[in-house]
């Protein structure tokens, strides 16, 4: 089944392969933070000590969204809908606890259980660096757990639940490119899908930790590109040419997407690969086709049965087989 014309079929496989077959999906991502969400381990916000662009050899800090916590919230995204709409085994997953084996869930972004299994991600997704520094985009919280009347003392006791912790400053920017390896046209479409509909990253995901992920452009190729840091550090660097970084302000977006479109076709023109790029205008018409396809039922359940449908061919062949033949 066809859902696409922007996009020429050459790009997909007509169903998942087993082995390696060299056609990268690059989704080129600006996460912007909305609210003031928490990216740490161990109770600090993770960070990275790196150089500030690839020009500018200054080091400085920068907060860091590890891989897991961009992949994980987007695969959520894509296991609620299919749970929505009953298809497949999705109702018997539960994450990282049992999972189905079959679901494009499991087959994309991979699972392991063990001696029961497992497969490898088809999605590649690498810790991404803000733009500006980590001074310039976290800010010190004291936080409160008042009584039931909303003051912090009952009868004359003063409670103790006070705690301080760094959030993440709104209009702080993540550049994010996340890989899908070896796609058919309804698998590239279920990752885009989830890419564009998550809203929720880090810790605490129901109170904070709005962000919104800006596709910039996609790219075909036959190898991988430019990784997430050099791309942010060339970000920064055309930024800065420009005057653009002015702390403590925050980075104007339209300035940012600029800078991200500038910057990844000038990385991409170093690479040693065949790719095929849609970036800024040539990337509209594609969004405007997968938007008809996402926000209409009808449409959207074909996908996810489609997706599902390749997902459960795949392991039937090469999953399932594999441990009815290994338990004998």
């Amino acid at each position: 089944m066809s859902f696409l014309t922007t996009i020429d079929a050459k790009y997909f496989h007509s169903e998942i392969p087993a082995k390696p077959m060299g056609k990268y999906i690059h989704f080129l991502t600006i996460r912007v933070t909305e609210s003031y969400p928490l990216f740490q381990t161990d109770g600090e916000l993770n960070k990275a000590r790196v150089t500030a662009g690839i020009e500018d050899k200054k080091p400085i800090t920068r907060l860091a969204m590890f891989k897991r916590k961009q992949s994980t919230p987007e695969r959520l995204t894509g296991r609620e809908l299919l749970r929505k709409y009953e298809i497949g085994d999705s109702a018997k997953c539960d994450y990282n606890v049992e999972f189905s084996k079959t679901t494009p869930d499991c087959i994309l972004y991979g699972f392991a259980i063990g001696d029961g299994g497992s497969e490898k991600s088809k999605v590649v997704v690498d810790t991404a660096y803000s733009i500006t520094d980590f001074d310039d985009s976290h800010l010190n919280f004291t936080l409160n757990a008042p009584f039931e009347h909303g003051t912090m003392s009952r009868q004359g006791e003063v409670t103790s639940r006070i705690n301080q912790q760094d959030h993440i400053l709104p209009q702080t920017f993540f550049p994010s490119i996340i890989t899908l390896k070896d796609a058919t046209e309804a698998g590239f479409l279920y990752i885009l899908n989830n890419i564009l509909r998550t809203r929720h990253y880090g810790a605490q995901t129901t109170r904070t930790g709005r962000v919104r992920n800006e596709l910039i452009g996609i790219i075909f190729a036959d190898g991988e590109i430019v990784s997430n840091l050099r791309w942010t550090q060339k970000i920064y660097d055309i930024m800065l040419k420009n005057n653009q970084i002015n702390p403590p302000d925050p980075l104007n977006e339209d300035d940012v997407l600029d800078a991200g479109n500038t910057a990844i076709n000038e990385l991409i023109s170093d690479e040693f690969i065949e790719h095929q790029d849609f970036i800024g205008n040539n990337l509209k018409a594609i969004l405007e086709e997968v938007k008809s396809i996402t926000s209409n039922e009808n449409q959207l359940k074909k996908l996810l049965i489609q997706a599902n449908k390749e997902s459960l061919a795949y392991a039937q062949k090469y999953i399932l087989k594999l441990s009815k033949s290994k338990s004998k």
